[in-house]
């Protein structure tokens, strides 16, 4: 069958099922979506039963479209809205896409636009025809977001034709009479960087991740290998979020000749453009080989196609994937594969973190079907058992407090998306329940975007925030302790002064970044502390300090390295991490509904992946096997 006959058979089913009143004027594939033109927009919003039904049955992702006949002028348009809408709503902008029929309403509470159950958003459709979209205002001025936003409105034409394509394409009948699954693991197996595995079937190749890693020259997968190529067949890639280790290279594939789709959460199509950039800037600065133009960046985004946890949706004739919350920063996802009518299921944990924190809900353990789980090994070590949240962050009270009762400064490097905004809640609430002294806290580097974007994302947040956030008006990283450094000459202002503050600074592992300027001005004082809330990679200048290393080279303002005495007090405090320790791992392996039958290890070094797996099968039986670079399993 034709996909021009598959989709007029779509139609008449869809027509079979729809009151008499309301006709269909056309059926097409955009993306993963199937778009249904209609007349009666109005009519057809209030049949939303009806429409959930056709989805259902079809099991693909419906959406319903006005035909442009019946559109009310823009400028009607935002009058009725605007009489529609709570003023409290405070909708800031207005955007029309008359080719989609779209228009696009930022507001400061969405909430109040789409109204209880969706009433108000129903009223606009039937006053004016025109699909709504809500977007939410950033509270922090953000140039990553906005600058997103207004790439995806002026390339609407590119974007749409890309879509109509790789719609026939994911549709496209299946040709093969074999049914196999095998997966490729072209970097992240025995080791943290570089995250990218290749997931094969007869029909299709999908590529999860596809990351760098940054502590070693060879920090690139193998992309070279004959199962990846040739790069512009693989059917999409999937990035399970947006640390550089799992989403860096991914503009790299464009520059290769990749036209395909990328698949991510919103939050992680934000952060991973923010990082990215960041990435190409820093190594501009260090005079580093660039992988990429910034012009790939803007093809990745151009290409992604942003899917909400729970969303299933078709990527290939043969597999349907759906992204579940993993726990470790904003917008972290559990990619599950269903291969086939039921065929095979295999999920990828990418970075997991089993357990309530201050900014997510703990990973997701329940799946429809599992056959095989890939799961992360960073702390899966016999001995890797981490602090508990409450000790970790009595600590860092305890070590705050002290530094400040001496004069001195907490220099606390961080990355900018993820531990950063755990150590702020931390800090924000001591402050405001006068456990620690009020001090400013300082924000460097992308700290300050990467929680501006936080901020555009609240419903991605654990309950207890998003709660404050949307039922109190209380948005936590709004607090007056929070001082954004945004120049030069701040940072040498803070540093001149040497008043008792807390310093967050990237790099994450102070291989770089504005931190390296602060442990230069306070580094050989003994009244302040340096404070690890992060994972430190061998070889990164911060693994070195880490090991008690009391004297550590330092590029010099002229490009020259000289050695420097560390004096000031050196803390690890562990409990922030995004990863789950080796307890939590395995409460993780055996809590998840329903068990799979196979296990396979990855990211994390040799010693934590063979004995996560190792451990994995003495406490379930679960036959379990830590994954080596370039192996190619048959799954099923």
């Amino acid at each position: 069958m034709t996909i021009d006959e598959v989709l007029q058979e779509i139609k008449s089913e869809i027509e079979a099922k729809l009151p008499p009143n309301i006709s269909i004027a056309s059926v097409e594939f955009e993306g993963p979506e199937v778009v249904v033109h209609t007349k009666e927009p109005g009519k057809l919003v209030n049949n939303t039963e009806v429409i959930r039904s056709i989805a259902k049955g079809m099991r693909k992702r419906v959406v319903v479209r006005p035909d442009p006949s019946v559109l009310l002028d823009p400028e009607e348009t935002i009058k009725k809205v605007k009489e529609l809408v709570p003023e409290d709503a405070g909708i800031t902008n207005f955007y029309f896409d008359p080719d989609t029929c779209e228009v696009t309403i930022e507001a400061e509470k969405p909430g109040l636009v789409i109204g209880r159950y969706g009433a108000t958003f129903r009223e606009i459709v039937k006053e004016v025809n025109w699909t709504p979209k809500v977007a939410r205002t950033p509270p922090i001025k953000t140039s990553i977001v906005n600058n997103i936003r207004q790439l995806l409105r002026t390339s609407a034409d590119e974007r749409r034709s890309f879509l109509k394509s790789l719609g026939r394409k994911i549709h496209r009948e299946i040709s093969s009479k074999d049914q196999w699954v095998r997966i490729t693991t072209l970097g992240g197996a025995r080791e943290v960087g570089r995250s990218c595995i290749l997931l094969s079937t007869p029909e299709s190749r999908v590529l999860i991740d596809c990351g760098v890693n940054m502590s070693t020259e060879n920090g690139t997968p193998y992309l070279y290998v004959p199962e990846v190529n040739p790069i512009n067949q693989i059917d999409g890639v999937i990035v399970t979020h947006a640390h550089l280790d799992h989403s860096g290279l991914v503009p790299l594939l464009f520059k290769y000749g990749y036209e395909g789709p990328v698949y991510c959460t919103p939050p992680t199509r934000d952060l991973m453009a923010l990082l990215q950039l960041d990435y190409l800037d820093v190594s501009a600065k260090d005079g580093c080989k660039i992988a990429y133009e910034s012009a790939m960046v803007r093809e990745e985004i151009k290409h992604t196609i942003p899917l909400n946890y729970g969303d299933v949706t078709d990527i290939a004739p043969d597999i349907k994937l759906t992204l579940h919350n993993s726990g470790h920063i904003l917008g972290s996802s559990i990619a599950h594969f269903h291969i086939g009518d039921g065929f095979y299921n295999v999920a990828i944990t990418g970075d997991l973190k089993f357990e309530n924190t201050r900014l997510f809900n703990a990973a997701t353990k329940d799946f429809p079907r599992l056959e095989t789980l890939i799961v992360e090994a960073t702390y899966g070590g016999a001995r890797d058992f981490q602090t508990s949240r409450v000790e970790a962050e009595r600590r860092l009270q305890d070590a705050v407090k002290k530094t400040i009762k001496q004069g001195g400064v907490t220099l606390i490097p961080a990355f900018s998306v993820g531990r950063s905004q755990e150590v702020m809640l931390v800090l924000e609430e001591s402050i405001r329940k006068g456990v620690i002294p009020e001090v400013p806290i300082y924000l460097d580097g992308m700290i300050w975007e990467a929680t501006a974007i936080h901020t555009t994302h609240p419903e991605y947040l654990n309950t207890e925030v998003r709660n404050k956030i949307f039922h109190k008006g209380e948005n936590p990283f709004l607090a007056e302790c929070f001082e954004p450094v945004d120049s030069a000459e701040m940072r040498a202002r803070i540093i001149a002064e040497r008043e008792p503050s807390v310093i967050l600074s990237t790099s994450g592992m102070m291989n770089g970044g504005p931190i390296m300027e602060y442990l230069r001005a306070f580094g050989s004082d003994k009244e302040h502390t340096l404070i690890f809330v992060g994972y430190q990679a061998e070889g990164t200048l911060g693994r070195r300090i880490q090991k008690g290393w009391n004297e550590v080279p330092l590029p010099n303002y002229d490009g020259r390295t000289e050695m420097m005495k560390i004096n000031l007090n050196v803390k690890t405090i562990d409990g922030f991490s995004g990863h789950s320790d080796r307890r939590q791992l395995i409460s993780y392996i055996k809590r998840i509904r329903p068990q799979p039958q196979f296990i396979l290890t990855e990211h994390g070094d040799e010693r934590s992946c063979l004995e996560l797996a190792s451990g994995i099968y003495k406490a379930t039986r679960i036959p379990s096997k830590a994954l080596v670079n370039l192996e190619t399993i048959r799954l099923a």
